[in-house]
């Protein structure tokens, strides 16, 4: 009976010291993550201040209200933090930011509807001392073989180049890719952050130069650029993608068409 009792006494200890010892491994890892959040933070915002200096710089920007919008809670503790701006002369601006602790990502997506310019949507990706780094440039014009529009993507050709030496990763094909002429899709790590920050500045500039110099669209011209941009836009929330089917998922494919409508790409706005 004794020693029964004695080996009940020792399971139990051996029971407190692996709930302890995993006790503490949550703890260093909970540490861990919340010390690295803190510190992508600080640099996306960095990167995302710089962007907008950049762009600010270029032109006459003003923020929106995005109303309802201005913050996505998703899964209970996914929350997105959404910013929506008017670029003069040019478009609609929405970004967004999120921190999920592992990870933390701004999205940036400049949307033009004034001047026969591609779409530019940027993702940028910060996963503990790894990252990713994306900028998209979507055809959603009338014609990609104009001759205006064919220098604007020579020189985005020009900027994609200046980055050769940051590593490509391979992503999976999907539908509208067909509509990307120029795609970066760049991985580095803790000690490429100056460089990715530069990237995403250079992007803007690059289209913001490149913008500057061609003519306002026509009023007949500017009406078939938001068909073919609501089209692509009614084509994603239809058939999908990465970061679309999140949120199909979560707020549904009417209220995620309200959102794009309305924020995301802005097409209600600029009727």
């Amino acid at each position: 009976m004794e020693k029964t009792v004695k080996k009940k006494g020792r399971i139990r200890r051996v029971i407190l010291v692996l709930l302890l010892i995993i006790v503490l491994l949550v703890g260093a890892i909970a540490g861990f993550t919340a010390v690295n959040a803190s510190k992508n933070m600080k640099v996306m915002n960095s990167t995302l201040d710089a962007g907008m200096e950049t762009l600010s710089g270029a032109t006459e920007v003003t923020p929106v209200d995005a109303d309802e919008y201005s913050e996505i809670k998703m899964y209970g503790i996914m929350k997105f933090d959404v910013s929506q701006y008017d670029i003069k002369d040019l478009g609609n601006l929405s970004v967004m930011k999120v921190n999920m602790g592992m990870m933390q990502m701004v999205s940036y997506i400049i949307t033009p509807y004034e001047k026969d310019m591609p779409m530019l949507s940027m993702d940028f990706m910060y996963i503990y001392g790894k990252r990713k780094a994306y900028a998209e440039f979507y055809d959603l014009t009338e014609d990609s073989s104009a001759p205006q529009y064919v220098q604007v993507m020579d020189k985005i050709r020009g900027f994609e180049d200046r980055y050769s030496d940051l590593e490509n990763i391979s992503t999976e094909s999907a539908w509208y890719d067909d509509l990307l002429t120029v795609a970066l899709h760049k991985a580095g790590r803790r000690e490429d952050d100056e460089k990715i920050k530069e990237m995403f500045s250079d992007a803007i500039s690059t289209y913001m130069t490149s913008a500057s110099e061609l003519d306002t669209l026509s009023d007949e011209a500017a009406s078939k650029k938001h068909d073919i941009t609501q089209g692509y836009c009614d084509e994603l929330v239809e058939k999908g993608g990465v970061s679309t089917d999140v949120f199909k998922k979560n707020l549904g494919e009417e209220k995620t068409k309200d959102f794009f409508d309305k924020v995301l790409f802005g097409t209600e706005r600029y009727k």
